[in-house]
């Protein structure tokens, strides 16, 4: 099934799309005025949300979990840097208020858990939201990598363990097919070994929606999805648009990722990465997931904790316009266009 065939034949985006935040949603600027009939920025002044020193904190979704406003992405701590420097970053980031931490059983082949463990010892592990994701498509293979990464992490549990890269609109079906993955995923909270289940994907939102809709048929409602949320993403192939309303009309933690678009965007000159960080703050996120290869860019992310207001309608329009063009083709948003970021894709093993 192709994805235009499969957006006509599925009649369960009618009643997605039927939502009051749905149709809000349809344009870039107005999504960020009005979501479901509330404002959708969610700044420090929003229900829920604290600042405490340079930090924002935000409710992940209706699970009561206080989180930083801003995580930090588990791909980029072990790019060209020692273990040393890797524990150093993690807890200086958890010493400074960012409590949220992001990683995958596949990163770097582990590697980065590993490293995040050793971080977590003496008493950090008490202080962090702790996320890591599984590949394994079927029940045998993700409870596998969900054992070998409480292993690697030094931990009994994780706070969230999240479906990795679902990306192909079989990987649905898939995961929820008899002896699939999320049965691991289902046994895994019940056994203590996490607190909150959710699933991420980078590709196109069709297959978002679908896992969600699926989901929904199986009585099963998550408390966290991972998207890309970033200036280009509001004019191409747009999580921002077609999924986001969802999540917040659910009550589902949104965890953004790619804000940055692996740092495409301040490359570009479209935006700096200040601007990128603030836009994707200004969406009605809990986390705002980003990667830290050296303290600089650590500091970056709490300078634009420390100096964020939400945007408003013309400075939203404004970056929106200046973005457009390039957005419209794809090519800064690699993820979506190429396999450079599927994993999956370069380890298909890891599917089971």
């Amino acid at each position: 099934m192709d994805r235009r065939e499969f957006l006509r034949n599925a009649s369960w985006t009618a009643g997605l799309a039927g939502s009051a935040g749905y149709l809000a949603a349809l344009a870039p600027t107005r999504q960020l005025q009005e979501l479901g009939g509330r404002p959708a920025v969610q700044g420090a002044d929003a229900p829920g949300a604290t600042r405490s020193g340079d930090m924002i904190y935000r409710m992940l979704g209706r699970t009561g979990e206080r989180v930083s406003a801003i995580g930090l992405g588990g791909a980029h701590l072990v790019n060209r840097l020692s273990t040393d420097e890797t524990v150093h970053i993690v807890r200086s980031a958890l010493d400074r208020g960012m409590n949220f931490l992001d990683n995958s059983q596949g990163y770097s082949d582990g590697e980065s858990e590993v490293r995040v463990g050793k971080a977590l010892r003496d008493g950090y592990r008490q202080r962090a939201f702790l996320m890591t994701k599984c590949d394994g498509r079927t029940r045998a293979a993700a409870a596998k990598q969900i054992d070998e990464s409480l292993r690697r992490l030094q931990t009994d549990h994780v706070d969230l363990l999240q479906l990795h890269e679902v990306i192909r609109l079989e990987d649905p079906d898939r995961a929820f097919a008899e002896g699939g993955a999320m049965e691991a995923l289902q046994a895994a909270r019940q056994a203590g070994k996490t607190r909150y289940i959710g699933f991420t994907g980078h590709k196109d939102p069709v297959v978002q929606l679908r896992m969600l809709s699926i989901a929904q048929q199986h009585g099963i409602i998550f408390d966290a999805v991972q998207i890309p949320l970033n200036v280009l993403d509001a004019h191409f192939r747009s999580f921002g648009t077609e999924v986001l309303p969802i999540l917040v009309r659910d009550g589902i933690g949104v965890l953004g990722m790619k804000p940055l678009s692996a740092g495409e965007i301040p490359r570009s000159g479209l935006a700096s990465a200040i601007q990128c960080l603030h836009y994707a703050l200004t969406l009605p996120t809990s986390v705002v997931i980003t990667g830290c290869e050296n303290m600089r860019d650590l500091d970056q992310a709490f300078e634009a904790a420390r100096t964020f207001r939400p945007m408003n309608p013309e400075e939203i329009a404004s970056l929106l316009a200046r973005t457009r063009t390039a957005a419209l083709t794809g090519k800064l948003e690699q993820f979506k266009t190429t396999d450079r970021f599927d994993s999956t894709a370069h380890n298909p093993q890891w599917l089971g």
